[in-house]
């Protein structure tokens, strides 16, 4: 009778740490947003401001939505323009970050197959997703390209419909901590659930205002001054292996810093666990 009844006691706890799991897992569907042919076709209008040049909207997974080349454009700016919105769009990035990249030397790039690492291709973002890039080509120069393109991304966002209102529940919250994960992230502001176990590299955010708030732990945070050894990982993003000079900070729990964009800040020491919302502004 005992043995029984341990076993149905192991049975009731097996079942209900699987209900536990299941009911608190990622969901097997979301909704995610997508953009239209009239939306495609909108953004082309928006960047056709100019006597030449080929336009082309992608949607996320590269695959051609609306494309027009004005009179007078040479004809292979149609494929490239193709090309820079394909690569925008796989590989979730701007295609001047790939072009700088080969730049400085990675040239072996070049080998990936259907890549165009040209400048004129961004990504369309909404809410935090990709839902799409945009490609230029043909215009009156390359840096045309590049502006004809953010003109097309902005346009996007002109017609975006305002937010909703956005409740992350304490679960979500307390397991983005423990992972050190972002919560938000939108074409104007994320938000970071920051978790650190010790010093990082040195960082400097060319294009976002982070505002941080320790909740607890204590660092010393390193301001100012100048980067050792920078490498830009991304656009916007710039790592080095630490800062000469610059102001030292000590950092404890209630503590509230607004680091500018632009500024080298740099995590030196942390003697400790330390969790903190960082705030990243555009």
């Amino acid at each position: 009778m005992r043995v029984d009844l341990k076993k149905r006691v192991i049975v009731s706890v097996v079942l209900g740490l699987a209900w536990a799991h299941f009911a608190h897992a990622e969901p097997a569907v979301v909704t995610r947003k997508t953009l239209t042919l009239d939306g495609a076709r909108d953004l082309i209008s928006a960047a056709q401001k100019h006597t030449t040049g080929a336009v082309a909207v992608v949607d996320d997974g590269g695959n051609l939505m609306a494309l027009d080349r004005l009179d007078g454009t040479f004809p292979a700016a149609s494929s490239i323009a193709i090309g820079k919105a394909r690569t925008a769009a796989q590989f979730k990035k701007p295609t001047r970050f790939f072009e700088d990249v080969i730049a400085k030397g990675r040239t072996a790039m070049t080998a990936l197959p259907d890549f165009t690492p040209l400048g004129g291709g961004l990504p369309l973002m909404v809410d935090g997703q990709v839902i799409g890039a945009v490609g230029v080509s043909g215009a009156a120069s390359a840096k045309e390209d590049e502006e004809l393109a953010a003109v097309a991304a902005g346009a996007l966002q002109a017609t975006t419909p305002n937010a909703s209102v956005r409740l992350i529940d304490k679960e979500r919250v307390s397991a983005a901590f423990e992972k050190g994960e972002p919560l938000v992230e939108t074409a104007d502001y994320k938000v970071h659930a920051s978790h650190r176990n010790g010093a990082g590299k040195s960082e400097v955010h060319t294009d976002e205002t982070d505002i941080l708030y320790v909740l607890s732990g204590s660092a010393t945070l390193i301001t100012g001054g100048s980067m050792v050894d920078p490498v830009t990982i991304e656009p916007g993003e710039i790592r080095g292996a630490g800062i000469k000079g610059g102001d030292r900070r000590q950092l404890v729990a209630g503590d509230v810093v607004i680091v500018p964009k632009g500024t080298p800040h740099w995590f030196q020491t942390v003697p400790g666990p330390i969790d903190y919302y960082a705030v990243k502004v555009r």
